[in-house]
Protein backbone atom coordinates (compact mmCIF):
# COMPACT_ATOMS: atom_id res chain seq x y z
CA UNK A 1 0.00 0.00 0.00
CA UNK A 2 1.34 3.45 -0.72
CA UNK A 3 2.39 5.26 2.35
CA UNK A 4 0.04 8.65 3.51
CA UNK A 5 0.68 10.57 5.47
CA UNK A 6 -2.56 11.51 8.55
CA UNK A 7 -3.39 14.75 10.08
CA UNK A 8 -1.28 15.12 13.63
CA UNK A 9 -2.29 16.79 16.39
CA UNK A 10 0.05 18.48 19.26
CA UNK A 11 -0.15 17.77 23.05
CA UNK A 12 2.21 20.43 24.85
CA UNK A 13 3.38 18.89 28.31
CA UNK A 14 2.91 21.36 31.17
CA UNK A 15 6.05 22.11 32.87
CA UNK A 16 5.40 20.45 35.75
CA UNK A 17 5.76 17.50 34.37
CA UNK A 18 9.01 16.22 35.11
CA UNK A 19 8.04 11.92 34.07
CA UNK A 20 5.35 10.62 31.79
CA UNK A 21 5.18 6.93 31.05
CA UNK A 22 4.07 4.70 27.84
CA UNK A 23 2.16 1.69 28.19
CA UNK A 24 0.22 -0.30 25.28
CA UNK A 25 -1.01 -3.74 24.52
CA UNK A 26 -2.13 -5.20 27.58
CA UNK A 27 -5.27 -6.72 26.75
CA UNK A 28 -6.76 -6.93 29.79
CA UNK A 29 -9.29 -9.42 29.89
CA UNK A 30 -11.08 -11.97 32.74
CA UNK A 31 -8.59 -15.31 31.63
CA UNK A 32 -5.51 -13.13 32.43
CA UNK A 33 -6.16 -12.34 36.29
CA UNK A 34 -2.62 -12.11 36.75
CA UNK A 35 -1.88 -9.59 34.04
CA UNK A 36 -4.75 -7.63 35.06
CA UNK A 37 -3.77 -7.37 38.84
CA UNK A 38 -0.27 -6.36 37.54
CA UNK A 39 -2.12 -3.08 35.62
CA UNK A 40 -3.84 -2.66 39.01
CA UNK A 41 -1.05 -2.46 41.14
CA UNK A 42 0.72 -0.55 38.87
CA UNK A 43 -2.12 2.17 38.51
CA UNK A 44 -1.69 2.73 42.33
CA UNK A 45 1.93 2.96 42.61
CA UNK A 46 3.57 4.78 39.29
CA UNK A 47 5.12 8.27 40.18
CA UNK A 48 5.10 9.41 36.49
CA UNK A 49 3.22 12.69 36.07
CA UNK A 50 1.05 11.54 33.22
CA UNK A 51 0.32 8.29 31.69
CA UNK A 52 -0.11 7.87 27.97
CA UNK A 53 -2.21 4.00 26.82
CA UNK A 54 -1.71 3.68 22.95
CA UNK A 55 -4.29 1.53 22.15
CA UNK A 56 -5.45 -2.57 23.49
CA UNK A 57 -5.65 -1.87 26.73
CA UNK A 58 -8.45 -4.67 26.81
CA UNK A 59 -8.48 -7.61 24.66
CA UNK A 60 -11.70 -6.82 23.02
CA UNK A 61 -14.57 -4.07 23.79
CA UNK A 62 -17.69 -4.26 22.15
CA UNK A 63 -19.34 -0.69 23.33
CA UNK A 64 -19.44 1.58 25.97
CA UNK A 65 -23.19 -0.44 27.38
CA UNK A 66 -20.77 -2.95 28.62
CA UNK A 67 -20.11 -0.31 31.71
CA UNK A 68 -23.69 -0.62 32.66
CA UNK A 69 -23.85 -4.71 32.80
CA UNK A 70 -23.57 -5.82 36.74
CA UNK A 71 -20.47 -7.39 37.36
CA UNK A 72 -18.69 -7.29 34.24
CA UNK A 73 -15.06 -7.19 33.94
CA UNK A 74 -14.83 -3.92 32.00
CA UNK A 75 -16.77 -1.71 34.96
CA UNK A 76 -14.75 -3.54 37.27
CA UNK A 77 -11.33 -2.73 35.28
CA UNK A 78 -12.55 0.89 35.02
CA UNK A 79 -12.78 1.30 38.59
CA UNK A 80 -9.09 0.87 38.92
CA UNK A 81 -8.69 3.32 36.11
CA UNK A 82 -10.50 5.77 37.72
CA UNK A 83 -9.11 5.92 40.61
CA UNK A 84 -6.00 6.11 38.86
CA UNK A 85 -7.30 8.83 37.06
CA UNK A 86 -7.86 11.20 40.41
CA UNK A 87 -3.84 11.32 40.74
CA UNK A 88 -2.63 11.67 37.77
CA UNK A 89 -3.85 12.54 33.74
CA UNK A 90 -4.36 9.48 31.78
CA UNK A 91 -4.63 9.60 28.25
CA UNK A 92 -5.98 7.18 26.27
CA UNK A 93 -5.80 6.41 22.43
CA UNK A 94 -7.54 3.81 20.35
CA UNK A 95 -5.75 0.38 18.94
CA UNK A 96 -7.19 -2.19 16.89
CA UNK A 97 -9.13 -4.00 19.62
CA UNK A 98 -10.87 -0.99 21.55
CA UNK A 99 -11.44 1.10 18.80
CA UNK A 100 -14.87 1.40 20.51
CA UNK A 101 -14.33 2.55 23.37
CA UNK A 102 -16.21 6.28 22.97
CA UNK A 103 -17.27 9.05 25.05
CA UNK A 104 -19.21 7.46 28.01
CA UNK A 105 -16.11 5.13 28.23
CA UNK A 106 -13.57 8.15 28.37
CA UNK A 107 -16.48 10.00 31.36
CA UNK A 108 -16.88 6.94 33.24
CA UNK A 109 -12.54 6.38 33.69
CA UNK A 110 -12.39 10.66 33.90
CA UNK A 111 -9.57 10.11 31.54
CA UNK A 112 -8.56 11.86 27.87
CA UNK A 113 -9.02 10.84 24.63
CA UNK A 114 -6.43 10.96 22.31
CA UNK A 115 -5.63 11.52 18.41
CA UNK A 116 -4.07 8.62 16.58
CA UNK A 117 -1.37 9.70 15.77
CA UNK A 118 -0.41 12.99 18.27
CA UNK A 119 2.87 15.06 18.55
CA UNK A 120 3.80 15.40 22.27
CA UNK A 121 6.04 18.14 22.74
CA UNK A 122 7.61 17.71 25.98
CA UNK A 123 10.95 19.08 27.14
CA UNK A 124 11.90 20.86 24.30
CA UNK A 125 11.24 17.86 22.04
CA UNK A 126 8.81 16.37 19.79
CA UNK A 127 7.59 12.50 20.10
CA UNK A 128 5.27 11.00 17.80
CA UNK A 129 3.10 8.90 19.01
CA UNK A 130 0.86 6.22 17.39
CA UNK A 131 -0.64 2.58 18.49
CA UNK A 132 0.85 1.49 15.00
CA UNK A 133 -1.56 -0.28 13.25
CA UNK A 134 -2.23 2.03 10.84
CA UNK A 135 1.66 2.20 9.83
CA UNK A 136 1.33 -1.67 9.05
CA UNK A 137 0.60 -1.30 5.49
CA UNK A 138 1.71 -4.76 4.07
CA UNK A 139 -1.11 -6.28 6.18
CA UNK A 140 -3.70 -5.17 3.03
CA UNK A 141 -7.00 -7.25 4.55
CA UNK A 142 -6.62 -5.45 7.73
CA UNK A 143 -6.21 -2.12 6.77
CA UNK A 144 -9.04 -2.74 4.60
CA UNK A 145 -11.33 -3.79 7.93
CA UNK A 146 -10.02 -1.19 9.68
CA UNK A 147 -11.02 1.32 7.12
CA UNK A 148 -14.66 0.08 7.15
CA UNK A 149 -14.59 -0.55 10.91
CA UNK A 150 -13.69 3.03 11.57
CA UNK A 151 -16.60 4.41 9.67
CA UNK A 152 -19.67 5.78 11.35
CA UNK A 153 -21.99 3.25 8.98
CA UNK A 154 -20.16 0.27 10.28
CA UNK A 155 -20.15 0.74 14.03
CA UNK A 156 -23.78 2.28 13.92
CA UNK A 157 -25.07 -1.12 12.47
CA UNK A 158 -22.87 -3.26 14.76
CA UNK A 159 -23.47 -1.47 18.36
CA UNK A 160 -27.09 -1.77 17.48
CA UNK A 161 -26.80 -5.55 17.78
CA UNK A 162 -27.56 -6.93 21.36
CA UNK A 163 -24.60 -7.24 23.90
CA UNK A 164 -24.52 -11.00 23.70
CA UNK A 165 -24.06 -11.05 20.50
CA UNK A 166 -21.82 -8.60 19.94
CA UNK A 167 -19.65 -10.42 22.78
CA UNK A 168 -19.86 -13.68 20.34
CA UNK A 169 -18.79 -11.53 17.25
CA UNK A 170 -16.10 -10.74 19.65
CA UNK A 171 -15.26 -14.48 20.78
CA UNK A 172 -15.04 -15.32 16.94
CA UNK A 173 -12.48 -12.82 16.11
CA UNK A 174 -10.45 -13.84 19.28
CA UNK A 175 -10.48 -17.58 18.53
CA UNK A 176 -9.44 -17.09 14.66
CA UNK A 177 -6.67 -14.62 15.69
CA UNK A 178 -4.96 -17.33 18.40
CA UNK A 179 -5.41 -19.98 15.55
CA UNK A 180 -3.82 -17.84 13.60
CA UNK A 181 -1.03 -17.24 16.01
CA UNK A 182 -0.80 -20.74 16.75
CA UNK A 183 -0.49 -21.63 12.98
CA UNK A 184 3.07 -19.74 13.11
CA UNK A 185 1.24 -17.24 10.57
CA UNK A 186 3.69 -13.98 10.54
CA UNK A 187 2.36 -10.28 11.09
CA UNK A 188 3.07 -7.22 9.36
CA UNK A 189 5.10 -5.15 10.68
CA UNK A 190 5.52 -0.88 10.67
CA UNK A 191 6.24 0.14 7.06
CA UNK A 192 9.39 2.28 7.36
CA UNK A 193 9.55 4.53 4.60
CA UNK A 194 5.80 5.16 6.23
CA UNK A 195 7.40 5.99 9.42
CA UNK A 196 10.04 8.16 7.95
CA UNK A 197 7.39 9.65 6.77
CA UNK A 198 5.29 10.71 9.37
CA UNK A 199 8.36 11.85 11.45
CA UNK A 200 9.47 14.20 8.74
CA UNK A 201 5.97 15.81 8.48
CA UNK A 202 5.16 15.76 12.05
CA UNK A 203 8.90 17.86 12.59
CA UNK A 204 9.61 14.25 15.35
CA UNK A 205 12.70 12.67 15.45
CA UNK A 206 11.48 9.61 17.68
CA UNK A 207 7.77 7.33 16.90
CA UNK A 208 6.70 5.77 20.11
CA UNK A 209 4.07 2.80 19.21
CA UNK A 210 2.44 -0.78 19.71
CA UNK A 211 0.45 -2.98 18.44
CA UNK A 212 3.39 -5.40 17.05
CA UNK A 213 4.48 -7.37 20.46
CA UNK A 214 8.00 -6.70 19.07
CA UNK A 215 9.62 -4.15 21.85
CA UNK A 216 12.75 -2.93 20.33
CA UNK A 217 14.49 0.48 19.06
CA UNK A 218 15.01 1.06 15.79
CA UNK A 219 17.14 3.37 13.73
CA UNK A 220 15.21 4.61 10.78
CA UNK A 221 17.60 7.22 9.20
CA UNK A 222 20.19 10.04 10.62
CA UNK A 223 18.55 11.30 14.12
CA UNK A 224 15.76 9.52 13.27
CA UNK A 225 13.93 6.35 15.42
CA UNK A 226 10.64 4.27 16.58
CA UNK A 227 10.52 2.69 19.61
CA UNK A 228 8.15 -0.19 20.31
CA UNK A 229 6.53 -0.93 23.09
CA UNK A 230 6.31 -3.83 24.85
CA UNK A 231 2.91 -6.15 25.44
CA UNK A 232 2.26 -7.10 28.61
CA UNK A 233 1.63 -10.91 29.60
CA UNK A 234 2.21 -11.49 33.84
CA UNK A 235 1.65 -15.35 33.12
CA UNK A 236 4.78 -15.78 30.49
CA UNK A 237 8.04 -16.90 31.20
CA UNK A 238 9.48 -14.98 31.38
CA UNK A 239 7.12 -12.24 32.20
CA UNK A 240 6.47 -9.28 29.94
CA UNK A 241 5.69 -6.44 32.26
CA UNK A 242 7.34 -3.31 31.23
CA UNK A 243 6.67 0.68 30.63
CA UNK A 244 8.20 3.02 29.01
CA UNK A 245 9.13 6.22 30.56
CA UNK A 246 10.46 9.70 29.57
CA UNK A 247 12.20 12.43 31.45
CA UNK A 248 14.37 15.15 30.46
CA UNK A 249 17.38 12.69 30.40
CA UNK A 250 15.12 10.56 27.35
CA UNK A 251 13.52 7.05 27.02
CA UNK A 252 14.22 4.13 29.54
CA UNK A 253 12.46 1.08 29.33
CA UNK A 254 11.36 -0.15 32.72
CA UNK A 255 10.59 -3.72 33.79
CA UNK A 256 7.67 -4.44 36.06
CA UNK A 257 7.96 -7.12 38.41
CA UNK A 258 4.59 -9.37 38.48
CA UNK A 259 2.17 -9.00 41.55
Amino acid sequence: MTPTVPRFEELAAPSHWRTVEFISDLHLQAAEPATVAAWQQYLATTQADALFILGDLFEVWVGDDVLQEPGSFEAQACSALRDAAQRLPVFFMHGNRDFLAGDAFLHHCAITGLHDPTVLIFAGERYLLSHGDLLCLDDVDYQRFRLLARSSAWQQQFLAQPLAARRAQARGIRQESEAKKQSGATYADVDHPAAIAWLQASAAKTLIHGHTHRPASHVLAPSLQRVVLSDWDAAALPPRLETLRLSAAGLERVPLAPT
